[in-house]
């Protein structure tokens, strides 16, 4: 009965703390926030849904490993093809508001992405569309020389959540690559 409820309900981490969805698992480990929940497989019928709590303002670190396998340049609905359709559901657990939130995508922690290395948000233009939020009506693009989106016109109170829609493309996958997430809390 339990692994079926565990079907139901969205995987739990792995003895490794990895969460596992689709050809990809997704790690808290290095610290800041924790995951709460992954489902899905990440195409574009089925995306990864991904629930968190950050109990910080500063930015934390998402590290997302290919575990599957992750053929480059395919754009169908199959997961794993260098396409992953991810919502994230984010509580703000970090007892101040939020008024905008940036992801930044790394492929080498602490280094800006660059066009070259093939990861991007939605770098093909094939989704836009899935790029969005539920309390931040606006977004901003940057895509050189680093990938970064940095999500406007709203505000998320402590003890409240918000959900990201993201189009992450790889189009020339590593096995791992990171999700700097970083929430932006009202000038003094």
């Amino acid at each position: 009965m339990l692994p079926l409820l565990a079907v139901l309900l969205g995987a739990g981490p792995g003895d490794d703390g990895r969460w596992q969805a689709g050809p990809y698992s997704f790690s808290d480990e290095l610290g800041g926030f924790r995951i709460l929940a992954v489902s899905g497989t990440g195409s574009r019928g089925d995306p990864v849904l991904l629930q968190q709590e950050l109990y910080t303002a500063s930015a934390v670190v998402l590290v997302i490993r290919a575990s599957g396998e992750v053929p480059r340049y395919a754009y169908d609905e199959r997961a794993g093809t260098g396409y992953l359709f991810i919502e994230i559901d984010t509580l703000n657990a970090s007892n101040l508001p939020w008024v905008e939130f940036e992801f930044e995508l790394q492929e080498l922690r602490g280094v800006s992405s660059v066009y070259g290395d093939g990861l991007s948000f939605d770098q093909r233009n094939v989704g836009s569309e899935r790029i969005g939020s539920d309390t931040f009506a606006t977004h901003d693009r940057k895509l050189e020389p680093y990938d970064r989106l940095l999500f406007q016109a709203g505000t998320v109170n402590a003890g409240h959540s918000v959900t990201f829609r993201l189009l992450i493309t790889d189009l020339t996958p590593k096995p791992v690559f990171y999700l700097v997430q970083d929430p932006r809390i009202p000038a003094s």
